[in-house]
């Protein structure tokens, strides 16, 4: 205990310049928090898994993909026909419809782009909102507004960004003028929000609602049908329990004749998400094997630089205690152990700090990539920043220990009576 009075004693004896080496500490530590929360999130949606496995049902040819709607039925058996096929476990089709609340299109805040899906799929089939993944609190927010919509056909659902940029609330009604559907303009009844984080930026609708609507098209037009009535399927998604079951629907669904026009392709939920970061494949490299990197050997710099000036200057100390006894590694630990206590604790306040501020008050990291919008600081993170602020304390202050530990006494004295 006196060894580490002794310790904290040396680092208050100059506060602004423990306390400049500790805020550099944190700035750096939040930096490489918010990039490996970016990059953990991405490596766990693209990591194969082997158990409850979601596949995803797409147009073979074409991108975007564009199905007829009728798959929807042909698709939540898996096309099992035999007695030996295997059906999936649960699935939900999507439906993308996008347009604007201004119907002259000069506010771009004003653009809405909705996902039409069956709602009872919401917190069975979307991920992150099952009960296990939410608190208590978050799910009965979700449910809430989820019943809702099992209720009123023209609901949505709409993140909390979304009825923001809207300027909007609960129970207020929305008229979407649609861009990709041009003339199925639909009027909803915002029913319910979703929890804060990863759901912020999106907005879901009841599918059968766009289906009557594009169903009553004719009515309008001179009995003709609208030119994407046959073709108003996006994707649908599949949910089986293992990988032999995922590999045996994917064979059955496109040995299927009954998906030939157009034909259809089944992959992993993984593998897709992975395909769409191919676009940012040279980002990614870049922020995990560039950025990171340089970041930590800055940060093993600050607090090398730092130590190195204060062992220069307390080389005169170092000889004294020489002389009262102390031994070479003793000296070299005091210098360690000033730092790594530097550098453990920025890290931890840091990595605390930015998982309350990113997760409790922004609600994520706004870093729209793929079907993510935001990203979530992991708990792992309260580990890493006192990890990384130990290892490159530890790193930045082998040198100056090590000078600190071969001061040699008679030298230094000379210097003192010269």
């Amino acid at each position: 205990m006196k060894y580490l009075g002794l310790v904290l004693r040396n680092l208050a004896r100059n506060v602004l310049r423990t306390s400049l080496t500790g805020l550099g500490t944190m700035i750096l530590v939040f930096v490489v928090t918010l990039v490996w929360s970016v990059l953990a999130f991405l490596d766990q949606a693209t990591q194969s898994r082997s158990e409850k496995i979601k596949a995803l049902v797409t147009e073979r040819w074409t991108i975007p993909s564009r199905m007829p709607f009728s798959y929807v039925n042909l698709l939540k058996d898996g096309a099992a026909r035999e007695p030996g096929d295997i059906k999936p476990i649960d699935m939900m089709s999507w439906t993308f419809y996008g347009g604007t609340t201004d119907p002259k299109g000069q506010d771009p805040n004003k653009f809405l782009f909705a996902i039409g899906m069956q709602p009872e799929k919401i917190p069975t089939m979307l991920d992150d909102l099952d009960q296990g993944s939410l608190s208590a609190d978050d799910f009965a927010l979700l449910m809430e507004g989820v019943e809702k919509l099992k209720k009123t056909r023209n609901g949505i659902i709409l993140g909390k960004d979304r009825l923001k940029s809207q300027e909007k609330k609960i129970g207020d009604l929305i008229k979407i003028t649609s861009v990709n559907y041009r003339g199925i303009d639909l009027e909803f009844e915002i029913v319910g929000t979703f929890p804060p984080g990863r759901y912020d930026s999106s907005s879901i609708f009841r599918i059968d609602y766009f289906n009557a609507a594009m169903d009553s098209y004719p009515k309008t037009h001179g009995g003709e049908a609208h030119p994407s009535a046959e073709r108003s399927l996006n994707l649908v998604w599949l949910l089986v329990p293992d990988t032999a079951s995922f590999n045996k629907v994917a064979d059955q669904i496109t040995k299927s004749p009954l998906f030939s026009n157009p034909s259809v392709k089944v992959e992993t939920s993984s593998s897709s998400i992975a395909v769409f970061l191919e676009a940012y494949r040279d980002l990614l490299w870049g922020a995990r094997w560039i950025l990171s990197p340089s970041i930590l050997l800055t940060l093993s710099l600050i607090i090398a630089n730092a130590i190195a000036i204060s062992v220069r200057e307390r080389e005169t100390e170092f000889a004294v205690m020489k002389v009262l006894g102390f031994r070479p590694n003793q000296l070299l630990i005091l210098v360690i152990l000033e730092a790594l206590i530097v550098g453990v604790t920025a890290g931890f306040l840091s990595s605390g700090g930015t998982y309350f501020l990113v997760n409790d008050v922004a609600g994520g990291i706004p870093f729209p990539i793929a079907f993510f919008s935001k990203f979530m600081i992991p708990q792992g993170a309260l580990w890493w920043g006192p990890v990384v602020g130990g290892l490159t304390a530890l790193a930045g202050s082998l040198a100056p220990a090590l000078s600190a530990r071969s001061v040699r006494v008679a030298n230094v004295f000379s210097k003192v009576n010269g």
